[in-house]
């Protein structure tokens, strides 16, 4: 069941889709609902994203379908065609809803490659799936992390650090010019880097010779 002001929120997206395709700005949802702020808009659409009445659109940045409308809802005009096909209008939500993070390239999730290139690319991310800090995005290369759920050609989203604690999975520089992805491990004065998948070896190192670029915090999955 939605809360009053997720089915609001809901009700003022399909109508303003219904008149010309288009979804109300994240300022103009924030002062439709007379909330304070937009972060409250965002934790809104997360909601609804859940219920499965709203979906992001995978490739699309700031993108929105209305995928269903409350129980008992009937709209305010007699365009019943419209509104049976309204969960098809597509539109460009406000930039709030993403963060532009920055695509450095592959990463190996296997036998280390060369050192990170960055692409000048941008990728868009929900804030959510981040939270403080500043992150970057690698796309996946080999299958030692699957044991994780990180598969290849998968998408990581990366908070920059050097340093990070036992257990945690890690973009690594080795020997200041290989990167990979694995699990870091401390041991007798020893850098450990633990694969995901029982058909690769951990890579045992002296500390001088390891650098922590950041560690994960999400991913992104494309299915096709």
């Amino acid at each position: 069941m939605l809360t009053r002001k997720q089915r609001d929120l809901l009700l003022f997206i399909h109508e303003r889709m219904s008149q010309g395709d288009i979804a109300p700005s994240f300022e103009e949802m924030k002062e439709a609902l007379g909330l304070k702020s937009k972060s409250g808009i965002h934790r809104l659409i997360s909601g609804l994203v859940e219920r499965g009445y709203l979906e992001r659109l995978p490739h699309r940045a700031r993108a929105l379908e209305v995928k269903k409308l409350p129980d008992g809802y009937a709209p305010a005009n007699a365009d019943q065609s419209r509104a049976a096909n309204v969960s098809r209008n597509i539109a460009a939500v406000s930039n709030d809803l993403f963060s532009e993070v920055p695509f450095l390239g592959k990463i190996a999730a296997g036998t280390p490659i060369e050192a990170i290139r960055d692409e000048g690319r941008t990728v868009q991310i929900p804030p959510d799936l981040m939270g403080n800090g500043e992150h970057y995005a690698l796309k996946v290369q080999g299958d030692s992390m699957v044991n994780a759920g990180i598969h290849d050609k998968d998408t990581v989203v990366i908070r920059r650090c050097d340093t990070a604690e036992n257990g945690t999975i890690v973009v690594a520089l080795v020997d200041g010019e290989e990167v990979t992805l694995k699990r870091l491990r401390r041991a007798g004065g020893k850098i450990v880097l633990e694969p995901e998948n029982d058909a690769y070896e951990p890579r045992i190192l002296e500390p001088n010779r390891v650098q922590i670029q950041g560690k994960l915090v999400s991913l992104l999955r494309s299915y096709h």
